[in-house]
């Protein structure tokens, strides 16, 4: 009986007490503020956190594009480099075969005397043919005319002369050639000479051609080496195209050629 009338004053002591506190530990505080901040972060936050951010996509494809970039240019400077030295080296090949050395003396088709230092200075695009010449001749007179039309629609080039040199001075006199050069462009100059000077001018650019046998009308084709031959200001002979060369190729090394020259004359 004694125990159950105190029984109520012990329960009311008990309630009173205030709970124990934690035992603290050193870092206690952190560890129990980590875990917290842990336990609001998901599997995938806690991962990214982790592993080390590398450069995003758009950054990796510019890295990219600008590395391509660089490398064309460097193969573009070097074909170009190239070409340019199997030019020169062209250029010079050509010089030592001796092609149209010496001077010339023949007569243009307005009758004035003319001679290869007439030219100093300027770029000569140069056709030896014939004017009866049935198909070729034409044809790649009307090439040369086409190179010097293109060379003139720009306007950062220096102008060009065409010139056609007779190889049958017998029938193109100064008036046939005057008659002839007319069709095809208004500064293309027709030379012409007696029989020994058109000899001595083609053996200076090694020129071939031969008469052939004459018909009931005297008529005859001319048979004749096909070059359009490209002259230097400096009057030196530097590039030779044939038939198989077409106005846009002939044009394209006229311009490398003016880009590269360098006079040897001064």
């Amino acid at each position: 009986m004694l125990l159950l009338a105190q029984a109520p004053k012990a329960w009311h002591r008990l309630f009173q007490l205030k709970p124990p506190a934690l035992p603290r530990t050193p870092g206690g505080e952190a560890q129990h503020v980590r875990y917290r901040l842990l336990s609001r972060q998901g599997p995938a936050e806690t991962g990214r956190q982790d592993q080390p951010q590398g450069p995003g996509l758009r950054t990796r494809l510019l890295i990219t594009a600008l590395t391509g970039a660089g490398l064309g240019g460097v193969w573009l400077a070097m074909r170009a480099e190239k070409e340019r030295w199997q030019q020169r080296r062209r250029t010079e090949a050509l010089r030592q075969a001796a092609v149209g050395q010496g001077d010339f003396s023949l007569l243009d088709h307005r009758g004035q005397a003319r001679c290869k230092a007439d030219f100093r200075g300027q770029w000569v695009l140069m056709y030896f043919g014939f004017t009866h010449c049935p198909d070729i001749c034409p044809e790649e007179l009307e090439k040369l005319v086409q190179v010097v039309r293109q060379l003139e629609a720009e306007p950062g080039l220096p102008p060009v002369q065409p010139i056609f040199i007779t190889v049958d001075p017998e029938r193109d006199d100064v008036a046939a050639m005057a008659h002839y050069v007319q069709d095809f462009h208004p500064r293309l100059l027709g030379l012409t000479g007696s029989a020994e000077q058109v000899a001595q001018v083609s053996r200076s650019y090694r020129v071939y051609y031969s008469a052939g046998p004459k018909d009931d009308d005297q008529d005859y084709i001319v048979d004749h080496s096909i070059a359009i031959y490209l002259l230097s200001p400096d009057g030196l002979f530097t590039d030779y195209y044939g038939r198989a060369r077409s106005a846009e190729q002939v044009a394209d090394s006229v311009r490398r050629h003016m880009a590269a020259f360098r006079s040897v004359l001064h």
